[in-house]
């Protein structure tokens, strides 16, 4: 993985979250890469995205970390951090935060976030709506690296509703918060002792179309693999290092819109 690390400007220097830069990012235990790297699991034991509101069931599935090529040709990511000292409250602000400033998200992993930006920044700034609504039907602008050099990602951030998940589930001991996105992305909280744990989805090849599922993908195509590890990597990479900036960055910066 590259360490080199993405430029940021003088005015960038002057702001309150740049320390943040300046830090080494946080290792991941290895055996999670180690997992990704042997290879794809078996599609059986991946989370179809019809069976999605299984995330909301206690304990674990069979793999919680992998990816593979469903028999649809759709692909699959699945991750699990865990976050000490991360509430659902933090996870949601920091989404509704970090598309306001290129730096933001380059501190969440300063060696391959470039910029995140929302196309809705007066939205994310209204002080009238919840950490939740200020990222609701938002669509960020991203330039970063899973792993296959800089590329431009467009994200279309929804309310869980939008997407079939069971909406009154959340803010339940089954899951404090769903962070979700079309096509169909899930950053799925839940509350464990001492803080939280992150389950990620990714369902490559589906979207929503006015709350219906569809798939994307011609049938008969398959996704490559290659880009779906590059991309569960990455999210190792990344969300274990934001599992150690976000108690620290949320006191300080959650007024700072």
């Amino acid at each position: 993985m590259s360490q080199k690390l993405v430029p940021v400007t003088e005015e960038d220097k002057k702001k309150s979250y740049f320390k943040y830069y300046l830090e080494d990012m946080v290792d991941a235990p290895p055996e999670h890469y180690e997992k990704v790297l042997r290879g794809p699991i078996d599609p059986s034991k991946a989370l179809p995205i019809q069976e999605r509101n299984r995330l909301f069931e206690p304990g674990y599935f069979e793999e919680e970390i992998g990816y593979c090529v469903m028999p649809d040709g759709t692909g699959y990511i699945s991750n699990l951090v865990k976050m000490p000292g991360v509430t659902g409250e933090m996870f949601d602000w920091w989404f509704a935060w970090h598309g306001l400033d290129d730096l933001r998200y380059t501190i969440w992993d300063r060696e391959d976030h470039y910029r995140a930006v929302s196309m809705q920044k007066e939205k994310g700034r209204n002080p009238l709506l919840s950490y939740k609504e200020k990222y609701w039907d938002t669509t960020h602008l991203v330039y970063e690296d899973v792993g296959n050099g800089p590329e431009n990602i467009v994200i279309n951030f929804k309310n869980p509703a939008d997407m079939g998940f069971d909406v009154s589930k959340i803010g339940t001991p089954a899951c404090s918060t769903i962070v979700c996105a079309n096509a169909v992305m899930c950053h799925f909280l839940r509350d464990i002792e001492g803080g939280s744990e992150l389950r990620t989805r990714f369902w490559m090849g589906w979207a929503f179309n006015k709350g219906r599922l569809i798939k994307t993908i011609p049938d008969g195509v398959k996704m490559p693999e290659f880009p779906l590890r590059a991309l569960n990597l990455h999210n190792i990479k990344e969300f274990t290092n934001l599992a150690a900036l976000l108690p620290r960055i949320f006191p300080e910066e959650r007024d700072n819109f």
